[in-house]
């Protein structure tokens, strides 16, 4: 068996998220099912981690064990092509079998994008969060930087997930206005993030650039670990996984 690893890239509109589940359409299905027919045996692959529904993806990582070496410019391109349209495959190369999509990674890039024009863009409905209220960016910029080193982000990690260790140290937390879209996009870059950890950072900072809640908060509700101090869970549509590094 052949390890591969490939950087793949999905509109996540119409998916179910990443991880294979029962009666739902979604990404870890459609690329198993190309590689089984391709291989002509059933293929599991791993990825970096999973995506919800309606999220997408610039720069997922997966691994995959495959029968025999394929050149892999024709192994990117078979998946490529026969995957649905909504799954592109960017770059495939040959790893060592101690690679793994999930327990090797170092650091993760998201971006989150949300657009306050007025009135609402038909066509970002389903690649950007939409923000109908008034927002003083000033506040915003002076929250994101306690969002920065390492802390335990109980607070910002919604219900329903089974990791314990809650502490993550996030490296970059920042924001930029595009006029010509008219969208706050932010950028969060750590070692890892915990469940609906970055739509929930987004929608406290929304509250926050809303005023109605104080630019200086985070800190306490951090320390607080208690998810009720946070602001509400922004909508999943204006969430991409940027980048995947390993060392």
């Amino acid at each position: 068996m052949v390890r591969y690893k490939a950087i793949i890239a999905y509109d996540g509109t119409n998916f179910h998220g990443f991880q294979r589940q029962q009666n739902a359409r979604t990404v870890q299905e459609e690329i198993e099912k190309t590689l089984t027919k391709m291989a002509s045996k059933r293929i599991e692959i791993h990825g970096s981690g999973r995506t919800d529904a309606g999220v997408h993806a610039l720069g997922q990582v997966i691994h995959f064990d495959f029968p025999y070496p394929r050149p892999l410019e024709k192994m990117r391109f078979g998946l490529d092509t026969q995957t649905p349209e909504d799954i592109a495959v960017i770059e495939v190369e040959e790893v060592d079998e101690a690679f793994h999509a999930r327990y090797l990674v170092k650091e993760k890039t998201y971006q989150f994008r949300v657009q306050l024009g007025k009135p609402r863009s038909p066509f970002t409905r389903f690649y950007a969060s939409y923000f109908p209220y008034d927002i003083e960016l000033a506040k915003i910029e002076r929250a994101l930087p306690d969002f920065l080193g390492t802390h335990d982000f109980t607070s910002f990690c919604a219900s329903g997930s089974s990791i314990e260790d809650k502490v993550r140290t996030i490296y970059e937390a920042s924001v930029t206005w595009k006029e010509e879209t008219q969208e706050l996009v932010f950028t969060f870059r750590g070692d890892g993030f915990l469940y609906k950890m970055i739509r929930i950072m987004v929608g406290t900072l929304l509250k926050i650039g809303n005023h109605r809640m104080d630019e200086t908060s985070i800190p306490a509700i951090i320390a607080a670990k208690d998810r009720n101090l946070a602001g509400p869970t922004a909508h999943p549509e204006g969430l991409y996984l940027k980048e995947v590094k390993y060392d």
